[in-house]
């Protein structure tokens, strides 16, 4: 099976890499910049569950080496125009495209330009960020999931990344109610992303605010809803599980959105929490923390568009 990776970041990067380490045949598909550092370099690891220096196979442009069985899409969700404009020539009669971007608003974009039968649904729960020299630091969890959107059993390329993904010690694998988990994921990512990057904090930051639990509490409610209207509201153990993750006091946890934000980079507001709160208006639940923490992200958003305070 062949496998192409848009992407060498904390994500595609790490995943990538220990199925490289185990066998894979795997291949990334990379901009020139990082190519060329990759090319010379080599995939740089380090991560409590072994550091590695791999000689991974790069290419610039995805008509090379194609078509792939496997395309993962390992990239932030507003840059999906230009990584459909990569994969395309990468992309054969029996290519599944396994999306591993935040939010929901991809699949729409990708079913029309490919077909709903070629896309998969994905998400990833992996921990880490990029060094200052392009290494990966994987810093804890390294899951994905990726399943059918239609609820049918598994296709045989996820059959076989499912395998590959245990060989290489990474968890999750298949997900037959993919579809339910990515609203698990989605509910916590809006709540988390909306509150970190409005009161400019983690978790624990946020919980020393008088309110602060009370509203990271409203917003994951407003979220919730949300996910019920569509026909997949969490269970009350899931739902547990992220409250207690996103009330902890003293928690060092905080959504990656932030760190954009204060590097002047693009983010992933629309995606995340715009989403959430146009399907919020649609099915007539009243969001106003969301309302507000998208408010925020566009005005960070217009502010950056015009160069800053000026």
């Amino acid at each position: 099976m062949k496998i192409l990776i848009l992407g060498a970041g904390a994500v595609g990067g790490y995943w990538g890499a220990r199925l490289h380490q185990s066998g894979a045949d795997v291949t990334f598909l990379l901009r020139e910049k990082r190519a060329e550092k990759v090319r010379k370099e080599g995939l740089v690891v380090k991560s409590p569950k072994g550091d590695a220096v791999l000689p991974v196979k790069v290419v610039t442009s995805g008509s090379e080496g194609g078509p792939y069985d496997i395309v993962v899409l390992a990239c932030k969700a507003y840059d999906l125009d230009s990584a459909i404009e990569s994969i395309a020539p990468a992309v054969g009669k029996d290519t599944t495209i396994v999306p591993m971007l935040n939010g929901h608003a991809h699949f729409a974009t990708l079913d029309k330009k490919f077909g709903a039968e070629k896309v998969a649904g994905g998400l990833a729960r992996i921990s880490g960020m990029l060094g200052p020299n392009g290494e990966i630091l994987h810093s804890g969890a390294s899951g994905v999931s990726f399943g059918e959107r239609d609820g049918k059993p598994a296709r045989a390329s996820l059959v076989e990344l499912d395998a590959a993904c245990r060989k290489a010690g990474i968890e999750g694998g298949i997900n037959a109610n993919i579809n339910q988990d990515l609203w698990d994921k989605w509910i916590m990512l809006a709540t988390i992303a909306g509150m970190c990057s409005s009161m400019r904090g983690t978790v624990g930051d946020i919980m020393e605010a008088e309110d602060g639990a009370a509203i990271v509490a409203e917003t994951l409610e407003e979220s919730r809803k949300v996910a019920a209207a569509e026909g997949h509201a969490p269970s009350d153990k899931v739902l547990a599980g992220i409250k207690t993750m996103l009330t902890s006091k003293g928690s060092k946890a905080v959504a990656s959105i932030l760190g954009d934000m204060e590097k002047g980079g693009p983010a992933e507001g629309k995606q995340i929490v715009g989403d959430m709160l146009a399907r919020a208006r649609k099915a007539g639940i009243a969001a106003p923390n969301l309302r507000f923490a998208y408010a925020h992200l566009q005005a960070y958003e217009a502010r950056r568009a015009r160069g800053g305070l000026k």
